[in-house]
């Protein structure tokens, strides 16, 4: 969308979590439940998005680090 403000990620995160509290609430109609889950669908894709960049972000820095490797992590380390 042109002119659409990009969100930071944690806005993206609180207005999604805003969204599914009003879902949650119980007090939308169907419409507005549609609208909700329409605005909740693209604010993960954002947050996604933003998640991705990051962890991009980080492998790029890890690789210039003279001496250091890149692996996957896990919780068992």
């Amino acid at each position: 969308m042109a002119g659409k403000k990009k969100l930071s990620f944690e806005q993206a995160l609180d207005a999604l979590n805003t969204t599914v509290a009003a879902m949650e609430s119980g007090e939308l109609s169907l419409e507005q439940s549609l609208a909700a889950f329409e605005k909740g669908i693209g604010l993960i894709k954002d947050c996604q998005a933003s998640l991705d960049a990051a962890e991009q972000k980080v492998q790029q820095l890890i690789e210039t680090q003279q001496g250091f490797d890149t692996s996957d992590f896990t919780l068992d380390e």
